[in-house]
């Protein structure tokens, strides 16, 4: 552990003196990436003086959310649990389903009910075993440390998004300022006790995909046949659509559908810095990608998640004690770039 420790301070100490000499690069049109984000379109210009049109409040209402829950009588089944949920259930911001508890630890209060009236609970977006969904992020074997860092930035106004359609970053910027430091200590310890282990996000390289609308910030397929060209873009979207997005099934996973040739790009950028345009992942993140002491692992993890933290701290929008060492890491990456490093670290066995 200690010679661990002492690589990572060395690594790390090493991107700090980068970061002095590397200019900060935009990208080339200046605007996010719609599909990273959750949209088709990019997101409308800031009226001069004025302040962009944020999201709605986002999935996972529940109560104290601002919407009233449908009315909802009808009890629904999962193949391999022996409960019972109505829909409301299933999407209560504070008690949401738990199908499986035999798959996870006793969770904490704040993880499997929240409090109420802002602070969620965990498990609506994030599942009760972690493994999340595209358009929130899988934290389970997060380390308690950096788990808890990114919350207390979030609480500081630290992490926005890019994109001011993407209302979820807001809404856990408001989670966080409501949590206790013991709340945030325990959802940390929580979640770095399971292991990212079992793959939950399958990789495919293809030149076309079905094709998709969007739902909550997620690409479901259309019910009408057909595919359309993948272009630069990542099309992550449930294995099985109706486990997903109605029932919130958290053993059901993702596929990932990244342009041809992206993943073998990605790994000249990941593992050789790409002849100099960033540093290798493995430096902070260990040679594996399962990450290093304090620092997360990236392995097998989203790969649309992963594109908009690039994206947000390379424009500044994500701040923080931490980040200040990944813009000399992410300054002069493009789109594309940002694109092949996530469909090879995605692709990576966790």
């Amino acid at each position: 552990m200690k010679k661990s420790l002492g690589v990572l301070t060395a690594a790390l100490a090493a991107v700090v003196l980068m970061a002095t000499a590397v200019e900060f690069v935009r990208a080339a049109d200046g605007s996010p990436p719609p599909w990273a984000y959750g949209f088709t379109t990019p997101p409308p210009p800031t009226p001069p003086g004025g302040q962009p049109a944020a999201g709605g409040r986002g999935a996972g209402g529940g109560r104290g959310a601002g919407a009233a829950a449908p009315v909802d009588t009808t009890l629904h089944n999962l193949a391999g649990s022996d409960k019972q949920f109505t829909l409301t259930q299933i999407r209560d911001g504070f008690g949401p389903a738990d199908w499986f508890p035999g798959d996870h630890p006793v969770m904490p209060a704040v993880v499997s009910n929240g409090r109420m009236p802002d602070v969620r609970a965990c498990a609506l977006c994030h599942y009760p075993n972690g493994k999340g969904r595209p358009e929130n992020a899988g934290i389970a074997g997060l380390p308690d440390a950096y788990f808890i860092q990114q919350l207390v930035d979030f609480k500081n106004d630290n992490r926005k998004s890019a994109d001011p359609r993407k209302n979820n970053t807001n809404i856990m910027t408001e989670i966080a300022k409501g949590m206790t430091d013991a709340e945030m200590k325990a959802a940390a310890e929580y979640f770095a006790s399971i292991r990212w282990t079992a793959p939950w996000i399958t990789v495919r390289e293809t030149d076309r995909v079905p094709k998709t609308r969007i739902a909550g910030g997620m690409f479901l397929a259309l019910d009408e046949p057909g595919t359309e060209p993948i272009g630069s873009r990542i099309i992550e979207m449930p294995e099985h659509a109706e486990r997903t997005e109605t029932l919130r099934d958290p053993r059901s996973g993702f596929i990932a559908y990244v342009p041809t040739g992206s993943i073998r790009k990605g790994e000249a950028l990941v593992t050789k810095g790409g002849a100099g345009k960033t540093t290798e992942c493995g430096v902070c993140h260990g040679a594996d990608l399962k990450g290093l002491g304090p620092v997360p692992g990236i392995a097998g993890r989203s790969p649309s998640y992963l594109v908009r933290q690039l994206y947000d701290m390379q424009q500044g929008v994500r701040k923080g004690l931490w980040t200040d060492l990944m813009k000399p890491v992410v300054a002069k990456l493009t789109d594309e770039d940002m694109l092949a490093i996530a469909a090879y670290t995605a692709s990576r066995t966790p």
